[in-house]
């Protein structure tokens, strides 16, 4: 719950600025309205990095009340059911702050990316259609996006070659002319065919004549063929094509002018076509909705041969971190016993120790379990510490036990003494460090449930702990000490 809210919207393909801009007024009104924001800012055309974007995208920067009754997340789930209910042609996509930055440093900023592999871009299209609707009906995942962009209609320019070569025009000459007409930019390097963009065709229509000094900039200076606010596709086709002879044709005379639908945008990763369907979560964690998606996907998409899905997003992340901390776990473990083997120079007690510091991970496991919350990242960072800490308190106890055991010479007075001598810093450690903790793992405080994982994590390790400390250790040394060496030697 940090208290701000993210939220990314596009309109439909060649939608334009004016067009976004009305149904974004629409937005804005159910966000003020909503008596748990205290203020928004908006951007089109342009995002929270400040990266250029077509004008019929854009995000909002939401910022709750300090004193917000409602979390986040709900927030979240109430404005989408109004927009999304109110503005069907709008496509929304709430996060949160936090999120979203680490998420523009990842590949995709969504937590769920379903990758479909293959190598015709209809099949893939066709396939990240059904995928889409699949994730739509699993409970908790929203912000569904199918992954296929499409691209702004275009105009397009069909010569006549016939006529342009009846009237001696050649290709080179009636694209440069019709070039100037929509702003004075090469079309392309057919000669056959040519596309703008009506935004283009419509925005542009002159030609560059030279530059004017402007302070420390150069600023461009167009001749307009159209004046900007009356420029459109049937001025267009009435413009005039020169000829040798000085006579002049409309436009229309010597090519085909139509408007095509925007195709959607191709993307590639490791040298094979790929469409990506995205989607967040909605009070749902992260792997039992993958496993839900595997399991949907599996049974309702038909991959045909060759074609191949691939799980990303943060899912992809997260398997990583995982992996990485369980080798550091591991390594933490292995390096913890070449110590205990260095202070104690013995095998069974080492072993004793590194089984009590392991042991506490089931603390850890069961706080997250009764707390309701996921094993993550931040929980894992807490289990690695818990492993130190634990071995760290048993060092104390093991050493003073062999310090009075070598005073005594009686192995069970030599126990009694070390827990007694340790119960107090033990209880203390544990104690300070549950109420110190305590704040974050209750989640109070904006950003605190960030860390609410690691302290719910450290706090069932330590309660474990103590009756590991006090109960197991000092029954294990017993039975290293009774049995496997009898008393005689140990004092020895």
């Amino acid at each position: 719950d940090e208290g701000t809210i993210v939220l990314d919207y596009h309109a439909p393909p060649g939608t334009s600025q004016a067009e976004t801009d009305r149904m974004l007024r629409q937005v804005e009104k159910i966000i003020i309205a909503h008596p748990e924001i205290e203020s928004y800012s908006r951007r089109t055309g342009i995002g929270l990095a400040f990266d250029t974007r077509p004008p019929n995208y854009g995000d909002y920067s939401i910022q709750l009340k300090r004193d917000h009754k409602l979390p986040t997340p709900a927030v979240i789930a109430q404005l989408r059911q109004r927009i999304e209910a109110t503005q069907p042609a709008l496509t929304v996509d709430f996060g949160q702050r936090i999120a979203d930055l680490l998420g523009d440093l990842m590949s995709t900023s969504k937590p769920i990316e379903v990758k479909i592999f293959g190598d015709d871009q209809a099949t893939l299209e066709k396939l990240s259609a059904q995928t889409g609707q699949v994730l739509e009906k699993i409970t908790g995942v929203a912000d569904v996006n199918d992954g296929l962009v499409a691209a702004g209609p275009s105009i397009v320019f069909r010569p006549d070659a016939v006529k342009l070569a009846r009237y001696g025009l050649t290709p080179l000459d009636f694209q440069t002319q019709l070039s100037d007409l929509v702003g004075g930019q090469a079309l392309g390097t057919s000669a056959t065919q040519a596309s703008v963009s009506p935004a283009q065709a419509a925005s542009l229509g002159g030609i560059q004549v030279g530059q004017i000094q402007d302070g420390e900039q150069l600023r461009s200076v167009l001749l307009r063929f159209v004046d900007f606010g009356h420029n459109s596709l049937e001025q267009l086709r009435r413009q005039v094509i020169f000829l040798a002879t000085g006579s002049t044709r409309p436009l229309s005379f010597f090519a085909s002018i139509d408007v095509e639908p925007g195709d959607v945008e191709l993307r590639r990763e490791d040298l094979k076509s790929v469409a990506a369907v995205t989607a967040r979560l909605d009070g749902r964690d992260l792997g039992s909705a993958i496993q839900e998606i595997r399991q949907q996907v599996g049974q309702q998409v038909a991959l045909p041969p060759g074609y191949t899905i691939v799980y990303g997003g943060a899912y992809a992340e997260q398997q990583a971190s995982f992996r990485e901390l369980e080798l550091i776990l591991l390594t933490a473990s292995l390096l913890v016993f070449t110590v205990l083997l260095f202070l104690f120079r013995e095998w069974l007690m080492s072993l004793l120790v590194l089984f009590i510091s392991v042991m506490g991970i089931s603390g850890c496991l069961l706080g997250l379990f009764f707390a309701g919350i996921p094993l993550n990242v931040s929980s894992y960072t807490g289990i690695i510490m818990i492993v130190g800490i634990i071995a760290e308190n048993a060092i104390f106890t093991v050493h003073q036990f062999y310090d009075s055991l070598r005073a005594t010479g009686d192995v069970d007075l030599a126990i009694r003494y070390a827990i007694g001598l340790r119960i107090r810093p033990k209880l203390m450690t544990a104690i300070g460090a549950i109420l110190a903790l305590t704040p974050l793992a209750l989640g109070i405080g904006l950003g605190a449930q960030m860390q609410q994982p690691l302290a719910v994590a450290v706090i069932g390790g330590f309660v474990v702990a103590l009756p590991l400390l006090l109960l197991v250790l000092p029954t294990g040394m017993r039975l290293i000490y009774h049995r496997v060496r009898p008393p005689e030697a140990a004092a020895d």
